[in-house]
C-alpha cells in the first residue's frame, strides 16, 4: 500500500507522459523499463492523490540522495547529535543549490564521524563500515514502507574510488547508493506537507535550501540544475523546488549514464504538484529536451 491515493486524472496525464516518453526510448534504443515516475498533488486529510509507473526501480539516484543528506543533517541538529557551524550552513547550502559533491562528503563525515580514502587495516576498516551506515539507520527509523531497499551509505564520486571508498563499496551489500522514485516522492512529500518529519522551522529551511528561481541569474549554469530539467520549461510564474542529478560516464556502468529529477511546482494558477522522474541510458541522460518536455505536459494538463 502506497502512501498516496490512486487518482483518474492523474492516470490520465501519467498515461500521457508514457505515450510521449515511450516513442524517444524505441528511437534511441533505449530499454523503456529505464524509464519511472511519480506524480503526486495535494489530497484530503493530508493524503496526497497520484500517479506512477515503476515506482518501486532501485536506481543509481545521482544527486537526489543529496536531499537525504539534507534531512539527515536537520533531524541530527533537532536532537543534538550534530553540533551547527557555520561550516555546515555553508554546506548543507552548497551541496543542494550547486550540487556540490564536496560539500556532501563533508556533511556525510560530520554524520557518520567517518573520513574517506586511505586504506584501513581489517579492524579499523570493519568499524568505518558500521559508522557508514549511520544514514541508513536515520532513515531506517522513519520505519517508511517506501524507503526499502534504499542504500546511502556511500560519497558522491566524479569518477572511480579509491582506497577505502573503493573497499566500502565492494564489500557493501547493496553497492552504490540507490533510491526508488517512490521513496524520493514519499521524502518530497514529507518536507511539503505537515507531516512532522522536522519541527516547522527546519521544514522551511530545507524548502528553502530546494527553490529554483527561473529569473535567477545562475539559471544558466549547469549547476544550478534547472535548465535540462523538470523545471526548465515550466510557466512564467511557477514557483519551482527541486533537485536534480546526471552522471555522463564515470568509468563504472552501475552509475554512468543517470538523469533524474524531483520537482515541487506551484503554478500561476495555483495547482500544485510534485513529479519525481527517473531515467536511465546515454541517449536519454545526454538529452537536455526531454525532461524538460515532461515537466511541460504535466504542467499544461494540470493547469487545465
Amino acid at each position: 500500500m502506497s502512501f498516496f491515493t490512486e487518482d483518474a486524472r492523474l492516470q490520465g496525464i501519467g498515461a500521457l507522459i508514457e505515450a510521449h516518453a515511450a516513442p524517444i526510448y524505441a528511437a534511441r534504443g533505449v530499454p523503456f523499463e529505464q524509464f519511472a515516475y511519480v506524480l503526486l498533488q495535494p489530497g484530503e486529510g493530508g493524503i496526497p492523490r497520484g500517479t506512477a509507473l515503476r515506482s518501486d526501480w532501485r536506481c543509481y539516484p545521482c544527486s537526489l540522495v543529496k536531499v537525504f543528506h539534507l534531512v539527515a543533517a536537520q533531524l541530527r541538529l533537532e536532537d543534538g547529535r550534530l553540533g551547527a557551524h557555520d561550516e555546515l550552513d555553508r554546506a548543507m547550502r552548497d551541496m543542494i543549490l550547486w550540487s556540490s559533491n564536496s560539500a556532501t562528503n563533508y556533511i556525510i563525515d560530520l554524520l557518520t564521524n567517518t573520513t574517506g580514502d586511505t586504506l584501513l587495516d581489517d579492524e579499523d576498516m570493519n568499524v568505518w563500515r558500521e559508522r557508514r551506515e549511520e544514514i541508513n539507520r536515520i532513515f531506517a527509523a522513519l520505519d517508511w514502507p517506501e524507503l526499502a531497499g534504499i542504500n546511502l551509505n556511500q560519497k558522491l564520486m566524479d569518477d572511480l574510488r579509491y582506497g577505502r571508498e573503493k573497499l566500502a563499496l565492494d564489500l557493501s551489500g547493496p553497492g552504490h547508493n540507490s533510491l526508488t522514485p517512490i521513496a524520493m516522492a514519499r521524502l518530497m512529500h514529507a518536507i511539503f506537507s505537515d507531516s512532522g518529519l522536522l519541527p516547522r522551522d527546519r521544514h522551511a529551511l530545507v524548502a528553502d535550501h530546494l527553490v529554483r528561481d527561473a529569473k535567477s541569474p545562475y539559471r544558466t549554469r549547469g549547476a544550478y540544475q534547472l535548465l535540462g530539467y523538470l523545471g526548465d520549461a515550466l510557466p512564467e510564474g511557477t514557483k519551482i523546488w527541486s533537485k536534480a542529478g546526471r552522471t555522463r560516464w564515470l568509468g563504472d556502468e552501475r552509475a554512468s549514464f543517470r538523469r533524474h529529477d524531483t520537482l515541487r511546482a506551484i503554478l500561476p494558477g495555483g495547482q500544485e504538484f510534485l513529479l519525481t522522474v527517473f531515467t536511465q541510458g546515454e541517449a536519454i541522460a545526454e538529452d537536455d529536451g526531454f525532461l524538460p518536455a515532461i515537466g511541460a505536459l504535466a504542467a499544461t494538463e494540470l493547469a487545465c
